[in-house]
């Protein structure tokens, strides 16, 4: 069944990238051409997802792409399938099949209307700001990124041991939750402006209980070792440069591989950064640094 919905999905999506300019890269338009698809994945939490890959048989290298999440019912309902799909792409022409799953409680399905007694299932909650739960919420994450990463190679869908995993905001915050498992399938991990209890309120700066995201992220460094390539923003306003770089520090200081960049201020929101096609040219060279290091390190192509 998931098959033939992907199927024809294919042929929408072809459509799409046949029209002028669709499919092209901001670094190198020579780049293979790729095709976008919507799946339906039968985990054990049935999960819809982006897909974009390039065009061939495969199996291809997989990239998870976690996105960042709401702690408003309505927001939640009106979230979009996916917010980073130019990055997505860039991702998809260096090869890799990308894979970013819509999160639980997001989207046409998430109803919350206890009224009438009916709750989306929901599973990232950190709970109130008094006492927070950073780790749990973090974990549900990285949970549904090894069911993905578990499924798509079993399936001979990505090539086995070849995996990355990028998160932004509370997606990266899952996927740095991942890397304290060390899982032998993920090669390398990166986050852009990762963090959980951002803005609480709507202000802007105002977090919650940043002291106690900044233990449960030296909780994750303790344990992981996999490479991670930290990226945030000047005019982030969810997770300044003082909160993020405390952060790194409590992650490196308690053992976990990771390096750090602060990019300069981009638009009125820095937090968004990788949302925006625009972003690209800043970005993708340190991406593309880094994953190539790893994969002259592993012995890849």
């Amino acid at each position: 069944m998931i098959r033939s919905f992907c199927r024809s999905a294919a042929i929408v999506a072809a459509v799409a990238l046949a029209l002028p300019g669709a499919g092209r890269s901001a670094d190198d338009p020579t780049l293979r051409p790729i095709q976008e698809e919507v799946w339906a994945l039968p985990l054990i939490l049935p999960t819809i997802a982006y897909v974009v890959r390039p065009v061939g048989p495969g199996p291809f290298p997989l990239a998870v792409m976690n996105h960042g999440v709401s702690l408003n019912p309505r927001d939640r309902s009106f979230f979009p399938l996916v917010e980073f799909r130019d990055a997505a792409m860039w991702f998809a022409r260096r090869g890799y099949m990308v894979v970013a799953p819509s999160g639980s409680g997001y989207g046409a399905g998430a109803l919350d209307m206890p009224e009438r007694g009916l709750f989306s299932v929901f599973y990232s909650k950190i709970g109130s700001c008094n006492n927070p739960n950073f780790r749990d919420a973090g974990m549900a994450t990285a949970l549904l990124d090894q069911w993905i990463i578990d499924y798509m190679t079993d399936q001979k869908l990505a090539a086995p041991n070849s995996s990355i995993v990028i998160g932004q905001s509370a997606g990266g915050w899952g996927t740095i939750a991942l890397s304290s498992q060390n899982l032998p399938s993920v090669k390398a991990l990166i986050v852009f402006a990762g963090g959980r209890g951002g803005r609480v309120g709507g202000k802007p700066n105002n977090n919650c209980a940043p002291d106690k995201l900044v233990d449960a992220t030296g909780g994750f460094g303790r344990t992981a070792r996999t490479p991670m390539l930290w990226i945030y923003i000047e005019n982030d306003t969810f997770f300044g440069p003082d909160l993020s770089r405390r952060m790194f520090d409590a992650y490196t200081g308690a053992g976990g591989n990771a390096e750090y960049h602060l990019m300069p201020p981009f638009g009125s929101e820095g937090h968004f950064f990788i949302d925006s096609p625009d972003a690209i040219p800043q970005w993708s060279p340190l991406v593309s640094q880094f994953l190539d290091a790893r994969r002259e390190r592993d012995g890849g192509g």
